[in-house]
């Protein structure tokens, strides 16, 4: 593609003459506008008050990150670093660079370079957006958002089962029915003298089925087999389901990590479901792996996803330290609240502040002040207009409440209060009273 930096530049005469066009965003990359932000911050504030509850403290890091950050962590064959990825050159220093197409990577790299687990492991969490060119569709964007936590140098199980509790518990704190609630299922990927025994037994096994093999199938057959058995071809699935499965080749130390696990979740009551096809798609998983799906949604039905990766800090330069993390799709997790039941949030705006006559601007705006001081929110009409265009545009607001200050209430030095919720009456008070007036009405 030829750079956009070798096009001629216009002249002022082409500006002029041409009718510029109407501009759009980025296929799969979507606006999040006002009346989508409610339920957004709704989650989003929601996640961060339970993530604290468990100890998390907030971290972010850049969109951009160098690409050999997810090539490393993720692996060279995996439909994310061979396929999705955003990479370019930086045209400064010749750098490659990519727009993150996950966080954990990014996250173990600020951990190492700051040398966050000199005091200590380390509980994080995070929100942001996530970059990956695939095909958009519902519940798949080239943008996309995403809330994680990782627990950097943590390696017993119970980590990994306190973070399933923790999701069962978001999941409740966001009013989402146990009969509507992802399903957790659950595996284990051994550790890697184990998988590396499961893996030669795949090769060998597919090997003898290659016909029923796609292409990708094949070509990961040297190289990954493991990614197979993610594979989504229905065409492939009776020859996936008779391949060796990974937990007959966990050794005793991996199955008592899995027992503690399964144990503790079978305790607190949260529902799971052992699937020995579990892989997930990231090459830097060991031990735990799992999913919350959900068929509410369709074809991307994976809500939530993640599990242990003792290796990847050493495998990024660090020193050699477990840990365990998972992401929860933002847009995914959005859509299966509004599937459940619409979303019920308190209006955005307490008052609808209406003014009008010579010298009422200065007025209306100090009151506003005075009511934004008690914790109100308030709007304030701009622009003049009829009283009775302002009350359309009051009425419009959402607001609970009109603070009426015209011409008769400024000579009488009062404001009159006329709610535009419910059945209370409109009366007038003092400046003095308003805010508490207000408020009886608001809260």
């Amino acid at each position: 593609m030829p750079s956009l930096l070798a096009q001629p530049a216009p002249t002022d005469a082409t500006l002029r003459s041409a009718k510029p066009t109407a501009l759009s965003a980025v296929k799969g990359m979507n606006d999040l506008l006002p009346e989508d932000m409610a339920i957004w911050e709704h989650v989003e504030a929601t996640a961060a008050y339970v993530f604290r509850q468990y100890g998390y403290r907030a971290i972010r890091t850049p969109i951009v990150e160098q690409t050999a950050v997810f090539v490393r962590a993720i692996g060279e064959v995996t439909d994310i670093v061979e396929k999705e990825m955003y990479t370019f050159t930086d045209a400064l220093n010749g750098e490659q660079l990519t727009l993150r197409p996950e966080n954990t990577a990014a996250v173990v790299r600020a951990a190492i370079e700051h040398n966050l687990l000199y005091e200590g492991p380390q509980r994080l969490w995070y929100f942001g957006p996530m970059f990956r060119h695939e095909r958009p569709q519902k519940g798949r964007y080239r943008q996309f958002h995403q809330f994680g936590i990782e627990a950097l140098g943590h390696g017993s199980p119970e980590v990994d089962a306190e973070q399933l509790l923790l999701v069962w518990r978001l999941w409740e704190a966001l009013g989402i029915k146990p009969e509507q609630r992802p399903a957790l299922e659950i595996n284990s990927l051994g550790a890697s003298a184990e998988r590396a025994a499961h893996r030669e037994a795949l090769v060998a096994y597919f090997s003898a089925h290659a016909s029923a093999l796609d292409a990708d199938s094949q070509r990961r057959l040297g190289t990954n087999p493991l990614r197979i058995l993610d594979s989504k071809n229905p065409a492939m699935q009776p020859v996936i389901a008779d391949a060796p499965q990974l937990p007959d080749f966990l050794g005793d130390e991996s199955r008592r990590f899995e027992d503690q696990v399964l144990d503790i979740l079978t305790q607190a009551g949260v529902p799971f479901r052992q699937n020995p096809r579990l892989v997930r798609g990231l090459d830097y998983y060991n031990l735990t792996v799992f999913e919350w799906v959900t068929d509410l949604l369709g074809a991307q039905g994976t809500v939530c996803g993640g599990g242990r990766y003792d290796g990847l800090i050493e495998m990024m330069g660090g020193k050699p330290a477990p840990a365990c993390g998972f992401a929860i799709g933002a847009e995914r997790l959005i859509g299966l609240l509004q599937a459940c039941a619409p979303l019920k949030t308190g209006p955005l705006l307490d008052v609808y502040l209406m003014h009008w006559g010579e010298g009422s601007t200065a007025q209306a705006m100090v009151t506003a002040e005075a009511l934004r001081s008690r914790g109100l929110a308030v709007q304030m009409h701009a622009g003049g207009g009829s009283v009775k265009s302002q009350i359309k545009k009051a009425d419009a607001s959402g607001a609970q409440v009109a603070v009426i200050l015209g011409e008769d209430e400024r000579a009488a030095g009062k404001a009159t209060l006329k709610p535009l919720r419910g059945q209370a009456d409109q009366r007038t008070v003092l400046p003095g009273d308003l805010a508490e007036a207000v408020l009886c009405l608001t809260r």
